[in-house]
């Protein structure tokens, strides 16, 4: 132990020795086209420009390996800057500027788009030092800033990583990673899923007495973690990867990986001969127990020992669905339920990522408890000495397979009735039949035949009148299929006179061409809406019409009935008593009504109505036009979302009109063109995001979550559709479960046209 402390003393002491290599100095500059680097002394480092993963035409700026004993492929990125903030022009640079900052500058923007802020602290020079430390020198001397201070998912050897601080997995979507590595002011490392979920943490019982704020995390060079107590200079808990003390390791790292394990790699001799880094040490052994690793599928290891996902009861699925989900649909079966027994599977709720646990009953129970709630789509059973059963209320479940565990799952399918064959003979053997056979005298034979003959007759003769009176039937409704007509769904069809009836001739206009209206024979209030003929042809809209009769979402205007008669289109909605989000907009009377919480609660409910048509309907149902024109708000100011499911597009277009929307509601403006977007984002961008929300708040809204309402609204609306989140994640982010990167420029390239001023006053719609 006392040679341990020794030795962890004298890697201590390398955090403040001092590295001579050559310095940078105020006003260099690495700029993106040029492919230029800023390399350490001993040539191991590199700072510089390079391409994230799966994003060729976007650049971030970071340090990374740079000896030539690595090949080019293998010389990993261990720090970038801003979080993975990226540009995308070839002149946009990387400059120490002359006032002592660093500065990422996105030419297409002509803005900055990530500074280090130390312009007040005299900086002199910077440079690289030859362990991967980029800092920032006052007077060639004092260190101002430097980047061990801010990892990105990399630890370097003695690198520390101290209370409260934390690593995230790269990402290369438009959430943050779900990963993250925290050092806890309790003393302990903890990989969280999604900030809140904990699925693995180190040991440290003596840290949690005393000095707790004291304990940091460090990587030595020999190849050890430690968590350590700063004043006391000693460990309090460790782990070595294999090869510890091997002398012939040059290089090492712990990274944070994609996959939510933290790993040990290691680079020496042996690696130069198979051109990769070894992992030598990771957090969970095994991958299945890194909850979530699977998504919304069962992770498992197939022959070769490799971690994959499955999906154990996608034969109950129904064939629409493109994921792995509970098989189970509350809305749409329409028969009996039964559970589905699965041997050594172990299940848990992922949105939300918590389960109900009930102890102490037995297996049969637990399946009957999830039979009976209709919420319930399956249960997991363990009896391990303490019975519990976990019951999970969502379908996005995720878990893990393995012979050697002793739970059983159960998964709530919806059964389809099994018709009876009515040639199946009861009560009879072969023998009993053969019996009966030859005893039968042919008088009998041929008067049974005679009375079968004239029967089967009559028979014919009832189903050709019944067919003729049918299709006379048939006939009459033909010809008033216009009607008023409830169909069986509940959605009524009216014709064009019925409609201006009910509109008074469309007197009383409440939007553009939208107006209000009474059904006929009662005295409730509805919003009739005339649509673009050309949009959509007859039968296509009949189709959607009935199918959005099915649909129920507190925050979709329920379809009370539709006409589609001489090349006129109308929908009929329940009325929402105070008109649409637009006519709030641009009224300052009536904006007055809409304080911050209103705003964040009618996007956050938008966004949740868009999940509901994207993810939870029969089938994928899109928007197509969504705006402030068909978001109205009802008796309370709840948000009811018009004109949906008649679009026809990707998800994506329907994320990229919900940022644009979310824009408009909070900055009170109301653009084509993504005008708004464009100013909205340089004056995030800037650091004046203040300036943005709508001035007839008078300052009464939340800063942190204006930020993470900017941040995803400038993902919805990236220019690369792939960037862009499902409305599962932005519903996540809204409701703050979910923690949301900086995001890169959303625009392909700036727009000739100035931005608007803050200033301006008036409209344009």
């Amino acid at each position: 132990m006392l040679l341990r402390a020794l030795f962890l003393s004298l890697s201590l002491g390398l955090w403040a020795f001092k590295f001579v290599v050559s310095e940078i100095q105020l006003g260099s500059r690495l700029v993106v086209g040029e492919n230029s680097l800023w390399e350490s002394n001993n040539g191991d480092f590199a700072i510089g420009f390079f391409n994230p993963p799966d994003l060729p035409n976007r650049f971030s700026i970071g340090i990374r390996f740079n000896s030539e004993s690595i090949p080019s492929d293998q010389r990993k990125v261990v720090w970038v800057a801003g979080a993975g903030v990226s540009v995308t022009d070839n002149t946009s640079y990387f400059e120490l500027s002359r006032t002592g900052e660093l500065v990422l500058f996105d030419s297409s923007l002509r803005v900055p788009v990530w500074n280090s802020k130390t312009n007040r602290f005299s900086v002199s020079s910077a440079l690289l030092r030859d362990d991967g430390n980029l800092v920032l020198l006052k007077d060639s001397e004092e260190i101002v800033w430097q980047s061990f201070d801010t990892p990105a998912d990399t630890l370097l050897p003695n690198q520390k990583l101290l209370a409260l601080e934390m690593l995230r997995a790269a990402s290369e979507s438009s959430r943050s990673s779900y990963y993250s590595l925290h050092m806890k002011d309790t003393g302990r490392l903890e990989l969280r899923w999604e900030s809140n979920i904990s699925f693995w943490s180190s040991g440290n019982e003596e840290a949690t007495k005393k000095k707790k704020e004291k304990i940091g995390a460090l990587l030595t060079s020999e190849g050890a973690l430690f968590l350590v107590d700063q004043d006391l200079m000693r460990p309090v808990w460790s782990v070595f990867g294999e090869d510890h003390n091997d002398t012939t390791v040059k290089f090492r790292f712990i990274r944070l990986d994609r996959d939510g394990n933290l790993r040990m790699y290691s680079w020496n001799s042996w690696n130069e001969d198979s051109g990769v880094w070894k992992p030598v040490w990771q957090a969970v052994e095994n991958q299945c127990r890194v909850f979530a690793t699977c998504g919304s599928q069962v992770c498992s290891f197939n022959s070769s020992g490799d971690a994959e996902c499955t999906c154990p009861y996608n034969t109950f699925a129904p064939v629409w669905n493109p994921k792995c989900l509970a098989p189970y649909q509350k809305l749409g079966c329409k028969s009996s339920f039964d559970m589905v027994k699965f041997k050594n599977l172990d299940l848990y709720g992922i949105y939300p990522a918590d389960d109900s646990v009930i102890p102490r009953i037995s297996s049969q129970r637990c399946k009957k408890m999830c039979l009976e709630n209709s919420s319930c789509t399956a249960v997991t059973y363990i009896n391990d000495g303490n019975a519990q059963c976990r019951m999970k209320l969502t379908r996005y479940i995720s878990g893990y397979s393995d012979p050697s565990l002793s739970s059983v799952s159960f998964v709530k399918t919806c059964l389809d009735p099994i018709a009876v064959n009515p040639n199946v003979s009861k009560g009879l053997s072969p023998v009993d039949v053969s019996a009966k056979s030859q005893s039968i005298c042919l008088p009998c034979l041929v008067g049974a035949t005679s009375t079968t003959l004239a029967l089967f007759l009559c028979f014919q003769l009832v189903v050709v009148v019944y067919m003729y009176r049918r299709k006379k039937k048939q006939a009459k409704k033909k010809a008033d299929r216009f009607s008023k007509a409830a169909n069986p769904k509940g959605v009524i069809v009216f014709s064009v006179d019925e409609i201006k009836a009910m509109t008074n001739d469309f007197e009383d206009s409440i939007g553009p061409e939208m107006f209000k209206g009474v059904m006929p024979e009662g005295e409730e209030l509805v919003a009739v809406k005339e649509m673009e003929a050309a949009l959509t042809e007859e039968r296509k809209f009949r189709s959607s019409a009935a199918k959005i009769g099915t649909m129920h979402h507190k925050n979709l205007a329920k379809l009370e009935g539709y006409c589609c008669e001489r090349g006129r289109r109308f929908v009929v909605y329940e009325y929402a008593k105070n008109g649409s989000i637009l006519d709030h907009i641009v009224d300052p009377l009536r904006s007055k009504k809409l304080t911050w919480r209103k705003r964040t609660e009618t996007c956050l409910s938008v966004a949740k109505a868009l999940c509901y048509l994207h993810t939870e309907c029969r089938e994928f149902v899109s928007h197509g036009n969504l705006n402030c024109e068909n978001i109205l708000l009802g008796e309370g100011l709840e948000a009811k979302l018009t004109e949906y499911g008649f679009g026809s597009c990707a998800a994506d277009k329907d994320v990229e009109d919900f940022g644009e929307t979310v824009l408009a509601v909070v900055t009170g403006r109301y653009e084509w063109g993504g005008v708004v977007s464009e100013w909205v984002y340089r004056e995030w961008i800037e650091g004046r995001k203040e300036t943005v929300v709508d001035e007839r708040l008078e300052g009464g809204f939340d800063v942190e979550e204006l930020e993470r309402v900017l941040r995803i609204s400038f993902w919805c609306v990236q220019a690369d559709e792939r960037l862009r989140p499902s409305m599962g994640e932005v519903v996540k982010v809204l409701e703050g479960a979910l923690s949301v990167d900086p995001p890169p420029p959303p625009f392909a390239c700036a727009r000739s046209s100035s931005p608007t001023n803050s200033s301006e006053s008036g409209y344009s719609l």
